[in-house]
């Protein structure tokens, strides 16, 4: 059986995304697409928190 292990952020208050192993992370934690994560980082920053929050609030459905 092979065990895979991913790596953890250095800093994980801040996301990186030069490192293709820390998107995956974080992509993973926040449960989005590398597109939206890039795309939240673009706007709000490198804060893990703020694009959280960020993320969360586009993950809710608006029906009219």
């Amino acid at each position: 059986m092979a065990y895979v292990f991913e790596s953890v952020p250095r800093d994980r208050g801040r996301i990186d995304l030069s490192d293709p192993r820390e998107v995956n992370w974080w992509r993973k934690k926040f449960d989005c697409s590398e597109w939206q994560l890039r795309e939240a980082v673009a706007e709000v920053g490198d804060s893990a928190a703020i694009v959280e929050q960020m993320l969360d609030g586009r993950r809710t459905l608006i029906t009219l």
